[in-house]
């Protein structure tokens, strides 16, 4: 069996990008997070000391989101690595962050990365 903790749509105004505007203004970023873990313990005990806490994962979230980088990537891989460190039970995961409004002439509902480890 596998079992996911998932964080969707976790909204948080930040100030990455490359562009100097984007540094002063910042921008809207959506993050969806999903965890994989082996949940057997939290299935038989009930106890949150058996899961990976989904409000443990947005407060990690939001503390890499308050550090500047130009590029996503970036921001993905500390937030990856902060969870890895926090949850070492964690067997694998997928993360997307989006700019809302990416300093860009299109119209369009957002820009992204997404990284699976």
């Amino acid at each position: 069996m596998k079992c996911c903790v998932e964080v969707n749509g976790l909204k948080i105004h930040a100030f990455h990008g490359v562009m100097p505007e984007e540094r002063v203004t910042g921008n809207l970023y959506t993050v969806d997070l999903s965890v994989e873990y082996p949940f057997e313990e939290a299935m038989m005990s009930d106890n949150l000391n058996g899961t990976i806490n989904y409000a443990s994962l947005c407060d990690i979230i939001r503390q890499e989101m308050t550090v500047p980088s130009d590029l996503l990537e970036h921001v993905a891989g500390r937030i990856i690595s902060s969870l890895r460190k926090e949850f070492p039970k964690c067997r694998s995961g997928k993360i997307r962050i989006a700019k809302t409004v990416p300093p860009i002439d299109a119209v369009l509902d957002s820009c992204a990365v997404s990284v699976e480890w």
